[in-house]
Order: structure tokens, then sequence, then C-alpha cells
């Protein structure tokens, strides 16, 4: 089956310091394994407005949140080693064996030609991670997709290295919903972008690097970029996804491995008491309530996509490396791998 990618370019303008703005990227809709629609393609390439605005529906709760800090479960899993087994876990990738993707259940639009299997340098990464090797003029990027059983309240965590010299990264690490785990109902998460969820077909959210216009240095710095039915509009009409940007936080590192978790609580359906938040290193940095995810129970979060996705709009290096490992997804807080 052939993959079908369309791209859409276009930027938002946001203030320094806000708890939610739109996110000036590129947008893309997403990888698409359906029939695609006029209204889609309209979708895609619409230009986009700018919007200068905040949101306070949302304020960030993490100075004073409940939510759990620092060590987790995987303190007790040296390097990840064996951390499958733990009754909380629903799936785990440490890379370090096989090829890359075998326990995923789908690759993205470069067909596994940009995922290799690269030496982690030791430590909580153990021996090998994924590396993902974004060229200009010959890929975008890749990734790896993973559906699973949904739970009211799901973790993500994984670390992550940016080489010295990755530039700006459009894409990361999203969690979407779908309608179900078989057949169409499996990718009615994907896609649609610029448009607002109903409620009963998607919603997602993904933990990406922001580089604000390049006001930051690349890669920028973590927020999270959300889809729901209470989502804002930009002014040109269309529903570009939503920005949870913590602040203050300082600009991401390369060359280092770093812990990165995020957690989603799936809303009552029709009530706004859905939960986001994510943590780097341990530490909490950002903590949202009073989200109304969907409106139907059976719109459920059970997809992931691991991926490093670039476009040649902000990331002007020829060569762009990413590289992901010890990936949980688990029904608790998870925390950094262990080290002893």
């Amino acid at each position: 089956m052939k993959t079908l990618w369309i791209i859409a370019t276009g930027t938002t303008w946001s203030r320094p310091r806000v708890r939610l703005v739109v996110n000036p990227t590129p947008f893309r809709l997403a990888l698409l394994k359906r029939p695609f629609t006029a209204t889609m393609l309209s979708c895609a390439l619409a230009p986009l407005a700018l919007l200068h605005a905040a949101d306070d529906r949302f304020p960030n709760l993490a100075a004073h949140s409940p939510l759990p800090q620092g060590p987790g479960f995987a303190a007790r899993f040296k390097a990840d080693s064996g951390i499958g087994a733990h009754a909380a876990v629903i799936f785990a990738d440490d890379f370090e064996s096989g090829k890359p993707g075998a326990r995923w259940d789908e690759t993205g639009a470069g067909h596994g030609k940009a995922l290799s299997l690269a030496p982690a340098g030791g430590g909580v990464c153990g021996r090998l991670c994924l590396k993902v090797e974004a060229r200009l003029g010959e890929n975008e990027g890749d990734g790896l997709t993973k559906w699973f059983a949904p739970v009211p309240q799901v973790f993500v965590r994984f670390y992550v290295r940016f080489d010295p010299g990755c530039d700006y990264v459009h894409h990361f690490v999203t969690l979407r919903a779908n309608k179900g785990l078989h057949g169409g109902d499996k990718w009615s998460g994907f896609g649609s972008a610029g448009l607002r969820p109903e409620g009963d077909e998607r919603f997602s959210t993904a933990l990406e690097p922001w580089g604000d216009w390049a006001r930051w240095p690349a890669p920028g710095k973590w927020n999270f970029y959300s889809y729901w039915p209470e989502m804002r509009a930009s002014p040109d009409g269309k529903y570009w996804g939503n920005s949870f940007l913590p602040e203050p936080q300082g600009v991401i590192a390369k060359d280092r491995w770093i812990c990165a978790e995020f957690m989603l609580r799936q809303n009552t359906p029709g009530q706004p008491d859905g939960e986001q938040a994510f943590w780097i290193d341990g530490r909490l940095l950002g903590h949202w309530r009073g989200l109304n995810w969907r409106k139907s129970a059976s719109l459920q979060a059970n997809a992931l996509t691991l991926e490093s996705y670039v476009t040649d709009r902000w990331t002007k290096n020829p060569t762009n490396t990413v590289y992901f490992d010890n990936l949980v997804i688990a029904r608790e807080y998870i925390g950094p791998a262990g080290s002893e």
C-alpha cells in the first residue's frame, strides 16, 4: 500500500510566557491509510492566519500538583532491563535487540529507511538505541506507531538525545485516540489537520520541542501540541493544534540523554475533567486540568507514534539526527530508568 503525505506550511505568532498558545510550526496532515477526501486537502493547503492570544482556561498547576516526581517504578530496573514484566507496563522497547520497530505495528512514511540501531553509550540507556536520521532531499525522518489496549490514565516515557547538528523538529511523540483497534476505526485519530475534533472520532496530544520562530536555539523548548473538541480556533477559522507551554524553562540541551515523560487522563465523556502533564528528567514541568477530551466513551487514547519528522521550511541542516531509547507505556508514573 502506498503512503500519502500532505504538507501544509504556515506560521502563527505567540507571546512569550503564555499558558496556552497556538504552536508556530508548519503543520502536517498525518500519515493516512484510509480514503483521502477533498476536505482533507483543502485543510492541508489552507493558508494559516496569525494568532496573538493567550487562553487562561488552563493554568499550569505544576507548582502545587499532587502528581509524583523523581523516581518511579523504573528506578528498580537498570537501564530498563526487564521492565516489561512490571504489572503497570503496557508496552516497552529498549531497542537492545532485533530490527528497528520489530515490536511496533507500523512504520512511517519513510518505510524505516531513516531508522537504525546505534550505540547508546551505556548508562541508563544500555548498549543500543533507535537512531532517526532525517536527510533533507532524501526523507523527512521517520517513526514507529504502536496501538495498545486503552486505560483511563496512561503514562508514556522515553529517552531522547538530539545530535549537536540537529535543527528544529516539526513533529515528535504523539498519543492519539481512535474509535477502536481494528479496521478503519484504528485510523480515525490520524489526519484532519486544521479541523476541530467532534468528540467521537479523535483527540491527540504530542510532547514536542518548539523553537518559537527561531527565537530559541534549536531544538527549542518542550510543549504539548493538542487537538480536542474545545480547542481554540485561529483567526482564519481553522483549528490548528493548541500548544501548552510551561514557562519558565530552559532550552532543550543537545548531545545528552533526556528522560521525557507525559501523562494523559481521559475525561468522563462530555465532562471537563481530563488532564495532561509532562516531566523532564523526573521533574514535573506542566500539569493541566479541565480538558474535555471526548464526548463518547468508545473514543480512547490507544496509539502512540514515536517519530522525528522535519521539513525544509524550518530545518536547514542537511542531516538531522535524533536518538530514542527506553520507551515505556504504562498505567502509572514511570520515572527515570535505574542506574544501578
